[in-house]
C-alpha cells in the first residue's frame, strides 16, 4: 500500500513539480538551531491559520464530503500526511471559488456532444457546478443505498461508493460519475503538490515525499554533480513573501540543504 502510494505520487509530481528547465542552483550549509526552530513555529502558525481559515465555496456538508473523499485518494500512511491532513480541501475550495470553477479561462459555449478524452473539457456545467451536484448526488445515492451520507459511512462503504463513481456503476442525476470522480481525483493530486499558498500541500507534506524543493533556486554548481542526491528543505511562495526564505541579490530563493553531502 504504502509503496503503490509512493510510486503514484512520484509520477504525478514528475509531471507538475519538475525543476524548470534552463535553471541553472545555489545552496547554504545544512540550517542552524535557531532557523529550525524559527521557521518550525513559522509552519506551526500558518497551519493553524489554515485550518482556521473559513471556507469561501463549500458548504459544511460539502466539505464533510471532500474531506472523507481525498483521505481514501491520498491516504495518510507511514511515509507521511495525506490528502486530508494537507488541507487539499481547501485547496479546491479556493480554486472553485476562484477562475477555474467559474471556468473564466475557458470557452463556454456549445454544443455538448460527448468528446473524448484529447478534447478537455467537455462540459456545460462549471467545475463549481460539477462539484456541487456530484456531492450532492453521491450523497443522495448514499443515503439511499447505505441510510447515510458519504461522510458517515464506514471506511469501507466509503472506498466502496468511491470505485463505484470511478467505474461508472453508480449513476448521478446531474453529471456523469466518472466526469465527477476524475475531476475530483486530479483536483486532490493537484492540491497535494501545489505551491502551499494555494491552500494545500501544508507544511508542504507533498513537496517533502518526494524530496521536491518547492520555488527554484540557481542550480549552477550541481550541474555537474550527476547522481547527487539535491535534499533541501522546501520553499515556497509565502516563504519568499513573508521574507521566511532568504533570497539572493536577483531574487532566487537560496535553498538551505538538510544533507551536507547533498551540497559536497
Amino acid at each position: 500500500m504504502s509503496e503503490s502510494r509512493r510510486n503514484f505520487l512520484k509520477s504525478a509530481a514528475a509531471l507538475g513539480a519538475a525543476i524548470p528547465a534552463g535553471a541553472a542552483a545555489q545552496s547554504k550549509p545544512a540550517p542552524q538551531a535557531d532557523h529550525e526552530k524559527q521557521h518550525a513555529q513559522h509552519m506551526r502558525t500558518a497551519t493553524a491559520a489554515a485550518q482556521q481559515r473559513p471556507y469561501m465555496f463549500l458548504s459544511q456538508t460539502e466539505a464533510a464530503f471532500l474531506d472523507a473523499a481525498v483521505s481514501h485518494l491520498i491516504p495518510k500512511d507511514e511515509l507521511g500526511p495525506g490528502a486530508k491532513e494537507a488541507g487539499v480541501t481547501s485547496f479546491i475550495d479556493q480554486q472553485l471559488f476562484g477562475g477555474y470553477g467559474t471556468m473564466a479561462r475557458k470557452y463556454t459555449q456549445g454544443p455538448w456532444p460527448e468528446g473524448t478524452p484529447q478534447q478537455g473539457y467537455q462540459s456545460p456545467l462549471t467545475p463549481a457546478a460539477v462539484y456541487r451536484a456530484g456531492i450532492r448526488d453521491a450523497n443522495n445515492h448514499c443515503r439511499k443505498t447505505y441510510g447515510k451520507s458519504f461522510d458517515a459511512l464506514s471506511r469501507a462503504q466509503q472506498d466502496e461508493v468511491l470505485k463505484g463513481l470511478d467505474g461508472g456503476k453508480i449513476e448521478l442525476e446531474q453529471v456523469r460519475a466518472q466526469f465527477f470522480f476524475n475531476m475530483l481525483l486530479a483536483n486532490t493530486v493537484e492540491g497535494f503538490f501545489a505551491d502551499p499558498v494555494y491552500g494545500g500541500n501544508r507544511d508542504k507534506a507533498g513537496w517533502k515525499l518526494v524530496g521536491f524543493p518547492g520555488v527554484a533556486a540557481v542550480y549552477t554548481t550541481f550541474i555537474e554533480k550527476h547522481g547527487v542526491p539535491y535534499r533541501a528543505q522546501p520553499v515556497s511562495i509565502s516563504d519568499i513573501t513573508q521574507k521566511i526564505a532568504q533570497v539572493d541579490e536577483h531574487g532566487h530563493a537560496i535553498h538551505v540543504m538538510l544533507d551536507d553531502k547533498a551540497g559536497v
